[in-house]
Formats: structure tokens, C-alpha cells, sequence
């Protein structure tokens, strides 16, 4: 069973996970532009932005996870965003062994893990430089289907600047977050019941072949393999928070 709501911290999404069997457990996690810090039954994970689908194998029983903003990790764990692109990894390796042991322990005995995971995300959070509006502008206006040259002229800075602070802020430079943000546009449609070409023309694709494309090769599926997928109970897996699942 998956839980999720707006976390405390501002833009961040708490959520909570009990493994399931079956076809929901193998559901891939797709990309959107964000990184997740995860306890696993004791383990602290984070997730790095993803470029294209994961899939998730069970290692736990439960699950409890902070969603990040896009762009927002990377100061709090104190580590670029490119450095964890497509990767899983123990937060042991980016705060050190005892301190995340320290951590995970407190969150594991805590009556509510994900309530003593977020508790620990806002207190790191309070000593974290406050989120740059910059960064916050450009996912806006991309997410807003603006193009990447209009976004840097518009935040005052050059294409290739963009490029690099999109690299440290988000994983990826600004065109493939855009893509990734227009995909997740175009899913949410999709799962509202709104048909594919218009889901395409109003999420900012071409047309449907142009959406279709996309899908597959951000998403690792077809339209039609997604659609169907919609049937199980919607999870989100281990251990990526950087994504959103379909």
C-alpha cells in the first residue's frame, strides 16, 4: 500500500510504502526531475534524478520517503545532482557510516517512520541554504512547456550557464529536464482519462507520435503498456525517490 501527501518542507512530497507482491511490485519508476531520501527498514537511501525508467526490486518490507523539489536535494545532501544521476545510493557514502546509522536507527524506532523521517529532513533542512529562486524559475517556466533558450534569457543567464547550474541543480541540463517535465505532464493527463493526442498537444508534444516516442524512450513503455498499467494500485518504488511512478 502506498500513502503520500505534501511533506512540512516546502515542495517536498512524504511518502509511505509496504512491499507488495506482483505485478505492482515491478512497476518502473519514471523520471521527473527529483531526488528522494528513503529509510528502507532501517537503511537510508537517496535517490539521484533518473533519465530514463527504473526497475525497482523489493528489499524491504516497509518504506517511508521525502520527495524533493527538483533542485532542491543537491544542497541538502551537500552533493551535485549529476554525481547521482541514475543511481541508488547509501546515504552512508555522502554523510558517513555511523552518522546514517545513527539516523536510520532513531527513524526505525520511532512509532512513525515516515513522521521521524520528515522531523529529520526539516531539521537538516534548517541548516541547509535556503532553495535558489533561480532554480525554482527555471523548473517553473520549463515546466510551463517554456522553451530552454527563453527560460536563460528570462533567469539572466547565458544557455551554456544554464547548462551547468542545471547539471549541479537537477542531474541533467535543461533540455532533458524539460522533456522529463513534459512527459510527467502529459501522463497526468493520460491518467485523467484525457486521449492521447490531446494529452500530447496539451502537454506541449508535437502531436501523439511525438508523445509516443517519448514514452518510450523516457518511460521504457508504450502508451498503450502504461494505460493498462493504471489498472494496479499506483506504488512507489524502491529505492528511487527521484522519481514518480506511472
Amino acid at each position: 500500500m502506498y500513502e503520500e501527501r505534501p511533506a512540512l518542507l516546502d515542495g517536498a512530497v512524504l511518502w509511505s510504502r509496504t512491499a507488495v507482491a506482483g505485478p505492482a511490485a515491478e512497476r518502473p519508476v519514471l523520471p521527473d526531475g527529483c531526488m528522494d531520501l528513503i529509510w528502507a527498514d532501517g537503511a537510508l537511501l537517496v535517490a539521484g534524478p533518473d533519465t530514463h525508467a527504473f526497475l525497482p526490486g523489493e528489499f524491504a518490507a516497509r518504506y517511508a520517503g521525502v520527495r524533493f523539489a527538483p533542485g532542491d536535494a543537491p544542497a541538502f545532501f551537500g552533493v551535485p545532482a549529476h554525481e547521482l544521476r541514475d543511481r541508488r545510493v547509501a546515504l552512508g557514502a555522502l554523510w558517513g557510516d555511523a552518522e546514517a546509522r545513527r539516523l536510520g536507527e532513531r527513524i526505525t524506532e520511532a512509532p512513525d517512520p515516515a513522521a521521524a523521517l520528515e522531523e529529520l529532513v526539516l531539521r537538516r533542512a534548517a541548516a541547509t541554504p535556503e532553495p535558489d529562486p533561480l532554480l525554482r524559475a527555471v523548473v517553473a517556466r520549463l515546466d510551463a512547456g517554456r522553451p530552454v533558450a527563453e527560460t536563460a534569457e528570462a533567469v539572466g543567464l547565458g544557455v551554456r550557464r544554464l547548462h551547468r547550474r542545471s547539471l549541479d541543480a537537477f542531474g541533467y541540463g535543461p533540455k532533458t529536464l524539460a522533456r522529463v517535465l513534459r512527459l510527467q505532464r502529459a501522463l497526468t493527463l493520460v491518467r485523467a482519462g484525457v486521449p492521447y493526442a490531446e494529452a500530447a498537444l496539451r502537454a506541449g508534444c508535437a502531436d501523439q507520435a511525438h508523445l509516443a516516442r517519448e514514452t518510450r524512450a523516457l518511460a521504457g513503455t508504450t502508451l498503450g503498456a502504461y494505460t493498462a498499467s493504471l489498472g494496479a494500485k499506483s506504488e512507489t518504488p524502491l529505492p528511487s525517490g527521484s522519481s514518480t511512478t506511472a
